[in-house]
C-alpha cells in the first residue's frame, strides 16, 4: 500500500515543482528580513533577471523567475520567499491591475549604478544609507568633492548625499566641537581639498560640487539626501555668490544682507527660509524644525512619529514605489536636520511622509530636469536620537525596519522602467 501511495504522490511533487517557475518574496509583517529582501531583488537585476515590485501587494512584493541561485540566497540570508507557478503569478498580476484596487506591476530592468557622497577622512558619526546598503549587500562607490569636480557623477544612476554641509560652515560643529581634533582636521582636509581644486573658499568648493550635483539630476540623475544634506544643499543653490559663513568658518564675516540676497529660484524643495547667522548654533535656517518641536508641539520619543501618504498606485507610481512599507505609521527620528518645517516648502513638492500635528514634512520628492531628488529628515531611523561618536546602529537587529525600508525604495527606484500614463 505504501509503494502505491509513494508511486503516485512522487509523480504529483515532481510536477508541483516543475509549475513552481517564480520567486515570490513577501513584504508584509510575514518576512522575515525586509531589508536584506531588497538585496535579493537587486541581485537578480545584476544577474539579468527582470523583477515585478508589486506595489501595495503585501507591503509591495517581490516577484521573479525562479533559479536555485536566488533560492539559495534567500535561505542564506534569512529572506523569506514562496515558490509559485507561473498560473499563480498571472494570477497575481490579474488582481493587482483590477482598477478598482490601488495596486499595481512595476517591471524593475537594471540595476542602478550607485555612488555614495562621502568624505574619505573618519569622522564620528555614521550614515544610515552606507549602512543600509551595506546590511542588504547592494554594492556601491563612494566619490566625495574631488571625484563630482571632475565629472565622474555621469558613471552613476543614483546619488547618495551623505550627513554633510553644502554651505561651507562644517555643519555648524564649531560650537559645540570646535576644539575637538576630528573638527580641526576635518577643517585642515577641506580648506586643502578646496586649494588643489582651485577654490579660495570651502563655501565656493561646496558650491561648485552641489552645482554639479544639480546638473546631475537635470540630465536624469536619482538623488537622495538625509540629515544635514537637503536643507544645506538648498541653502548653498540659493546663496550662489553670496557670503554667508561667518569669521569661524572662512576667516570674514557673513554679509549682512546675505537673507535679502537669496535666490530661491535656484533651490529644488524649499521657499522663502531664513538662515540663522549665528556661527555657535547648529541650525543653519528654519527650515529645520529641530530647535522648537519639542518646545511648541510637546514631542517626545514616545510620541514621536510619521504617517506616509497613500497614493494611486495606477496614476502616480512613483510616490507610491518610495513609500512601500509594511506599516503606514513609523517612527520618528532626529537628526542635524529633523524634519522640515512645511512653510518653507514650494507648492510643486510631494510630501510623502508627514507630522501634521507638528506642521513638519520627514519624507518628500520631486523632479528636477529629467531626473528626481528625494529628501528624508532625521539621521538613523533606529537611533532616535544619534549623537557624535555613538556607535553604529546593528541593522541585524532592525531586519524590518520600517524606516529603513523608505532608504531602499529609493535605491531601487532607478531601476523601474518607465510608464506612460494613459490618457
Amino acid at each position: 500500500m505504501k509503494k502505491k501511495f509513494f508511486a503516485i504522490v512522487f509523480p504529483l511533487l515532481l510536477l508541483v515543482q516543475a509549475r513552481a517557475t517564480f520567486i515570490f518574496i513577501p513584504m508584509d509583517e510575514t518576512q522575515t528580513n525586509c531589508l536584506k529582501a531588497y538585496g535579493i531583488a537587486y541581485m537578480a537585476l545584476k544577474n539579468g533577471i527582470g523583477v515585478e515590485w508589486l506595489l501595495n501587494y503585501r507591503g509591495g512584493s517581490f516577484t521573479f523567475p525562479d533559479a536555485t541561485l536566488f533560492e539559495n540566497e534567500c535561505k542564506v540570508r534569512n529572506v523569506k520567499f514562496e515558490l509559485i507557478a507561473d498560473e499563480q503569478e498571472a494570477s497575481i498580476l490579474q488582481q493587482i491591475a483590477d482598477p478598482a484596487v490601488n495596486m499595481d506591476a512595476v517591471k524593475l530592468e537594471k540595476p542602478p549604478r550607485i555612488a555614495v557622497y562621502s568624505p574619505k577622512n573618519k569622522l564620528p558619526w555614521d550614515d544610515a544609507v552606507t549602512l543600509a546598503l551595506t546590511y542588504a549587500e547592494i554594492p556601491y562607490d563612494i566619490i566625495y568633492d574631488k571625484e563630482i569636480i571632475n565629472g565622474d557623477l555621469p558613471k552613476y544612476d543614483w546619488l547618495h548625499l551623505h550627513h554633510e554641509d553644502f554651505t561651507g560652515q562644517y555643519g555648524k560643529f564649531y560650537g559645540a566641537f570646535g576644539g575637538a581634533q576630528w573638527y580641526m582636521d576635518d577643517v585642515k582636509t577641506q580648506e586643502a581639498m578646496a586649494k588643489e581644486l582651485g577654490f579660495a573658499k570651502v563655501s565656493q568648493m561646496k558650491l561648485a560640487v552641489a552645482q554639479k550635483i544639480r546638473d546631475f539630476v537635470a540630465g536624469g540623475g536619482f538623488l537622495f539626501a538625509m540629515c544635514s544634506a537637503p536643507d544645506s544643499y538648498d541653502i548653498a543653490l540659493a546663496a550662489e555668490g553670496v557670503d554667508i559663513c561667518q569669521t569661524p568658518f572662512d576667516g570674514d564675516p557673513a554679509d549682512p544682507n546675505c537673507n535679502k540676497k537669496l535666490n530661491f529660484a535656484n533651490c529644488f524643495a524649499f521657499d522663502n527660509f531664513t538662515l540663522s547667522l549665528n556661527a555657535y548654533e547648529y541650525a543653519k535656517s528654519n527650515i529645520d524644525t529641530s530647535p522648537y518641536r519639542a518646545q511648541k508641539y510637546g514631542i517626545t520619543q514616545e510620541n514621536d512619529f510619521f504617517t506616509l501618504f497613500d497614493f494611486s498606485a495606477k496614476w502616480d507610481p512613483v510616490p507610491t514605489m518610495l513609500c512601500q512599507d509594511h506599516t503606514k505609521v513609523i517612527k520618528g527620528f532626529w537628526g542635524q536636520t529633523t524634519s522640515f518645517n512645511e512653510d518653507y516648502i514650494k507648492s510643486a513638492v510631494i510630501i510623502m511622509g508627514e507630522n501634521k500635528g507638528a506642521h513638519e514634512a520627514k519624507y518628500i520628492h520631486g523632479d528636477f530636469g529629467k531626473g528626481t531628488w528625494t529628501f528624508y529628515g532625521g539621521h538613523d531611523p533606529e537611533c532616535y536620537q544619534h549623537r557624535v561618536g555613538d556607535p553604529p546602529t546593528d541593522l541585524s537587529l532592525h531586519p524590518n525596519s520600517p524606516g529603513y525600508r523608505l532608504i531602499l525604495n529609493n535605491v531601487l527606484f532607478p531601476a523601474a522602467k518607465k510608464k506612460k500614463r494613459e490618457t
